[in-house]
Parts: structure tokens; C-alpha cells; sequence
């Protein structure tokens, strides 16, 4: 499939240079675990892994802000972390990377560190160290006045929901109607249990399976799909709804306009860790760019194939994004 518009490599890439993206989530801290297995416990069947080595990656909507800023956007991330010693290490990943962060502080919360322990390429077990629930202390309070400050200065807006405390349905009515405003895109990867109040935004990106939650259906054919999708349109104030199907592609359907499915473009799958992130990085600086949404679509569709091919939680430039697309239109020139 040919990407759409006159050449993206050529236009829309290098116009993704110092957009200005604003990311609002649940900041986490990715580490992992890398080793070797060749035997079964005596103790347990379980693998006895020999780690070689660690690796700390940014993850969550701080994984999201790592692939703006891949990209070359001028990015910054507003978040809840504890007081612990991950919250100072995803403090340190994002000033490398040139991210803006306002962390607010929660000394009731455990930073969310995700442990994942990889062998032969694969996930043999992942450790979560979490708080959930509601932010305390008024935290809440000075995240949301920080965010409608940095509304003002924004051409894109992100809203990462983990559904671990950060994205509430406070913070959503005093951010989306004062970013529609402003007239800002706006790109939600949404969790179920705040369905209701993801309005007004752009463009929404359940994956299949939330998405048959939030239509109360079964989605078994594309068909299906689109009827979910539909349903999710008459529910909410959204301008689109990407629905992100896996090896199956992509639904995206937008008000006024014809339903689109894109099949997926990824040559080989390693890990799908942080996907998701990816997509949404690539659908807001798109659109920041002037890109229409069947331009995010289809950007975001090519960028989550490269980084499905990486193994970890994985980022995507614009090098890569542009050597994938010229690839494409040979193939099919």
C-alpha cells in the first residue's frame, strides 16, 4: 500500500522538526532483564535464567514523550511519580533526552516500574511494582494547572491513560474542552474505565479488544469492527477512531468519510512492547505537522512495524521512518 498525499517521506517527516507536543499519563520506568536459559529449576518448572545484563527504558506515557522526541519533536510530559529512586532515574532518561518533564510528586505512590526478564528473545516473566488509585494530596490539582498552562504553548497533545491514577475524570474536563478550545489536536490512547469522559478529543485508539468492551459487543470480522467503531462515534465528541487490530492492521474511521482499513506492514513481529505508544506519538505529530488523519494512520501504521521488530520497549526515528517508506513505494512503484 502506497502512502498517501504527494511523498510523506518528503513532507510530512521533515515537518515533524520542533513541533511541539504536550504528553499527559502515567509515566513509568521499563527495565529489563536480559539473560540466557538452558536448564529447568529442580525446585520449581520454572527456567533458571542467567542474566547477562539490565537495560532502563522510559515506558508508559513517558515511552510516548521518548518517540515524539525521537522524531524531532520538541515534546513535553506532565505525570504523578513517587519519591523513590525510579522516579529520579526517569527525571535523569528524560533531560537526556530533551524532554520537558513537570513530575508531580506523590510521596504516598511507588513509582511504576515494570520488570520484564527476557530470554531467547522472549518474555519469560514480568514484575510490576505499582501504586493505582488516586493521586493524593491535591497532586491532581497542580498537574492539571500545569498542563492548562502548557496547553497555550502546544500544537499537539497526547493523553496516555494506564489507568493507574494520572488520567482522571477531572483532569479530562478541565484539559480536553480547554485544548478543543484552543483548537489542538488531541490523541487519547484510552483505557475502558474513563471511556465516557475521553471527549471532547481528536482521535481515539482502543485496540481490538477495548474497543468490543466499549461497543458491548463481539468483534469477529471487520465488519464487527466497524460497527464498534461506529458505536464508539455516537457515543463521544470525537472527530475519528483508530482501532488497532494487531497482525490484522488498522480501522480507522473519521466523521463524514468513508471507513479505512489499513493492513498491517510489519515484516517480522519481535515484541509488541510499547506499540501502542508509538502509534499515538505518530498520529499527534502528524496531525501537529498539518498531516489529515489518514496520513497519521498510515504513518503510525508503517512506524509501529519497525519498532514491533525491535525487542523492549523501542522508539522509532525519522531515519527509519523515511528509509521504510521509500522501501515501500519501490515495492509497489
Amino acid at each position: 500500500m502506497s502512502p498517501p498525499g504527494p511523498d510523506p517521506a518528503h513532507s510530512l517527516v521533515p515537518a515533524f522538526q520542533g513541533k511541539r507536543v504536550l504528553v499527559i499519563g502515567d509515566v513509568m520506568l521499563d527495565r529489563f532483564i536480559w539473560g540466557e536459559v538452558d536448564r529447568i529449576s529442580p525446585e520449581a518448572p520454572v527456567p533458571v535464567v542467567r542474566v547477562r545484563r539490565e537495560t532502563v527504558h522510559l515506558g508508559g506515557a513517558a515511552n510516548v514523550a521518548a518517540n515524539l522526541a525521537s522524531l524531532g519533536a520538541s515534546v513535553s510530559i506532565a505525570g504523578v511519580v513517587g519519591t523513590d529512586a525510579a522516579s529520579e532515574q526517569i527525571r535523569a532518561t528524560l533531560s537526556e533526552a530533551g524532554i520537558h518533564a513537570h513530575l508531580v510528586q506523590d510521596p504516598e505512590r511507588t513509582t511504576t516500574v515494570k520488570t520484564r526478564v527476557i530470554a531467547r528473545a522472549q518474555q519469560v516473566v514480568r514484575v510490576d511494582r505499582e501504586t493505582e488509585g488516586a493521586v493524593a494530596g491535591g497532586g491532581l490539582d497542580r498537574l492539571a494547572a500545569h498542563v492548562l498552562d502548557g496547553l497555550k504553548t502546544s500544537q499537539a497533545v497526547v493523553v496516555s491513560d494506564y489507568d493507574k491514577g494520572v488520567v482522571s475524570p477531572d483532569l479530562l474536563s478541565a484539559v480536553l474542552p480547554a485544548a478543543r478550545r484552543l483548537g489542538l489536536p488531541v490523541v487519547v490512547d484510552p483505557k475502558i474505565s474513563h471511556f465516557g469522559h475521553y471527549q471532547p478529543v481528536t482521535v481515539l485508539t482502543p485496540n481490538q479488544a477495548e474497543a468490543a468492551r466499549a461497543a458491548a459487543m463481539e468483534i469477529r470480522s471487520e465488519q464487527d469492527c466497524l460497527v464498534a467503531a461506529r458505536r464508539i462515534l455516537e457515543r463521544l465528541d470525537a472527530q475519528a477512531v483508530l482501532v488497532t487490530r494487531g497482525e490484522r492492521g488498522m480501522l480507522l474511521l473519521e466523521r463524514g468519510a468513508a471507513p479505512r482499513f489499513i493492513p498491517a506492514v510489519a515484516r517480522e513481529v519481535y515484541d509488541v512492547t510499547g506499540a501502542g505508544d508509538t502509534v499515538v506519538a505518530l498520529l499527534a505529530l502528524t496531525l501537529a505537522a498539518g498531516g489529515s488523519l489518514v496520513d497519521a494512520a498510515t504513518l503510525a501504521n508503517h512506524a509501529g512495524g519497525i519498532v514491533v521488530g525491535k525487542v523492549g520497549t523501542a522508539t522509532v526515528t525519522r531515519e527509519e521512518l523515511v528509509a521504510r517508506l521509500r522501501a515501500v513505494r519501490g515495492e509497489v512503484s
